[in-house]
């Protein structure tokens, strides 16, 4: 098993990291900002940890620092949008989609502007600092929210892709939920030279005895989980199912009838997340499959060290696969 997200939290391995979902959000608008003037980013008072400094040191005319004021942010961002404006609004998960949820709703979602609002820090990546500042509902949240897209990168080459195409091609509201940007890259080795587009799954690996559905830092764990399950004779089948809302129920329906079990993973409540999504295609589609959810079962995650956190919650490659041992029973 590869130690590289859960066992080395250091500054080294920090550094190192190509294209990580932290690095990428500023970097890849910075690239964009010549040519699409109609981009703004707008940050409270976390443009460094979310990244959008590196946009904002390149165009300060069009960068906008809320302080704490999230909700204000959003309002504002909807108003910019309204006057043909491609507003990107990040901060972390759990001040935006679900603190802010009010404002999405009624000033991005409702009229259907194209306001695209970066989530970060997502699931129990902030660890230790508890409940308020992990995301473990947004999910949820944002994909009942009508108009709204719903997308959960895997790493950072997918987080780019959709970004630059969010800008040059996609209309409407859209929700990026990204990691705290120490993920392992799924999308920078030679064997996943896939293209990410919204609304479109990728199939990772193939596999007939069962199929791992997973979206964001999770992908990469299925991907390891896969990979023992093979030692004990279990071909799986892996899913980014990085786009949440509206998602490719092609995929799904295949990935049912060819193998006959879906495994999903997310990092967020099982309720109203990933999985009770996929659960939605299945049940309306009438195809007959075994079935189960994996993530947080509709309980607040404890407070401590991320590694300890995603160990203790199967939540790493060897827990997905522990899990996807018993479901097969």
């Amino acid at each position: 098993m590869s130690t590289t997200t859960f066992h080395k939290d250091t500054w080294e391995l920090y550094k190192s990291l190509e294209m990580s979902t932290q690095l990428t959000a500023g970097e890849t608008l910075a690239k964009l900002g010549n040519d699409h003037p109609e981009i703004v980013a707008m940050s409270s008072d976390l443009s460094k940890p979310t990244r959008l400094w590196d946009f904002g040191k390149k165009f300060p005319d069009r960068f906008f620092n809320f302080g704490l004021a999230e909700k204000n942010m959003v309002t504002a961002a909807a108003g910019l949008a309204s006057t043909g404006k491609t507003p990107f609004v990040s901060t972390y998960a759990s001040f935006l989609g679900v603190l802010a949820a009010e404002n999405i709703k009624t000033a991005v979602a409702y009229p259907n502007l194209n306001v695209r609002l970066i989530g970060t820090h997502t699931g129990i990546a902030m660890g230790f600092y508890g409940t308020s500042h992990h995301a473990t509902e947004d999910i949820s949240i944002t994909r009942a929210m009508a108009n709204m897209t719903v997308v959960s990168p895997a790493d950072g080459a997918a987080l780019s892709e959709m970004i630059e195409e969010s800008v040059k091609t996609y209309e409407g509201p859209i929700y990026f939920r990204i990691s705290r940007g120490r993920e392992e890259p799924v999308y920078n080795h030679d064997e996943n030279k896939v293209q990410n587009k919204i609304g479109k799954a990728n199939v990772l690996k193939e596999g007939n005895d069962l199929t791992i559905v997973a979206c964001g830092i999770e992908v990469n764990e299925a991907l390891k989980a896969a990979e023992e399950l093979s030692e004990q004779g279990i071909n799986a089948r892996v899913i980014d199912m990085h786009t949440i809302k509206p998602m490719d129920t092609e995929v799904i329906l295949k990935a049912a009838e060819e193998t006959g079990a879906i495994l999903t993973v997310e990092e967020h409540n099982v309720q109203g997340g990933l999985g009770s999504a996929v659960a939605e295609v299945l049940m309306e589609s009438g195809i007959h499959s075994k079935f189960k959810r994996h993530g947080f079962y509709d309980e607040y995650s404890l407070i401590g060290k991320p590694y300890h956190l995603y160990k203790h919650y199967k939540l790493d490659g060897e827990g997905i696969a522990s899990v996807a041992k018993e479901f097969l029973k």
